[in-house]
């Protein structure tokens, strides 16, 4: 039979997992969707009985461990399948700029900071007919829906998003090289203007920086908060939930922002030079 659960042994556990992660109580406790209060009570507070199931599975999801090590049941710190299926998803794209299931990682993320790293000029910045170009499939009214919900939401308070993208990928854009060519100057000059204007609409809540591809390379990521990181592979999202990983590409994140040639504060001013 196996031993009885000892509520030191859990409460020894728990406190270090939170101390190997390198994160505050409370920095652990938005990682794992708990609140702090609770992570509180587990760590000092008086403990009859052990938490409910959904509690201990959240703790071991964000510190990928095993509920029974973390219950001082198993030697085995390693999860089991079915956490390692929670720390690592795929979801289906879709051929939509944003579809519900991006829009719901962008709501729960709301109050935390978002950081996003798309490949070419971000969606939210483009006017309907250059996302009709880039989305030809989905249909105009649906693509421009999605971009409507997206912005709306960053429109709320409390919304912080910092987005960090080539600049090569504007300069693309402006000269109307690549698939670009397809799309007459007029049109890309209102697309810059449009993009400077609404950057400076939104600024300082979304803050755009702009980095050399020559000198740095990254894939299209997106950070939600403490939560997760959906990283685009095309038709779908791989989706990380440790909190090891969102500190990861957080850090990543930084890199880019600290070799970033073009500043948040100069943005909308850049892209407006451009447009003339």
């Amino acid at each position: 039979m196996p031993a009885p659960v000892s509520h030191e042994v859990f409460r020894a556990r728990v406190a270090q997992v939170i101390e190997r992660s390198g994160l505050s109580h409370a920095a652990f406790a938005r990682a794992a969707g708990m609140d702090r209060s609770t992570l509180s009570q587990l760590l000092s507070g008086p403990m009859p009985r052990l938490p409910r199931a959904e509690t201990l599975a959240l703790i071991a999801r964000a510190a990928h461990v095993s509920v029974d090590w973390l219950l001082g049941l198993s030697a085995r710190e390693e999860p089991g399948a079915e956490i390692i299926e929670a720390v690592m998803q795929v979801e289906p794209y879709g051929s939509l700029p944003a579809n519900d299931t991006f829009l719901g990682w962008l709501e729960s993320a709301l109050g935390s900071r978002v950081c996003t790293v798309p490949i070419g000029i971000p969606d939210f910045l483009k006017l309907e007919e250059v996302l009709a170009e880039d989305y030809p499939l989905a249909g105009k009214a649906a693509v421009l829906g999605s971009m409507q919900r997206r912005l709306a939401l960053m429109r709320q308070p409390h919304h912080q998003l910092e987005v960090c993208f080539p600049q090569e990928a504007l300069l693309v854009f402006a000269e109307g090289l690549g698939r670009w060519a397809r799309l007459d100057a007029e049109l890309r000059r209102r697309q810059l203007r449009h993009m400077a204007a609404l950057a400076d609409e939104l600024y300082p809540a979304v803050r755009i920086h702009m980095y050399e591809a020559g000198r740095n390379f990254s894939a299209h990521y997106t950070v939600f908060g403490a939560q997760r990181v959906a990283i685009f592979l095309g038709a779908s999202w791989l989706v990380l939930n440790a909190a090891q990983h969102v500190a990861m590409f957080t850090q990543r994140f930084g890199d880019l922002v600290r070799q970033a040639t073009v500043q948040p504060h100069h943005f909308a001013a850049h892209v407006a030079r451009m447009a003339g």
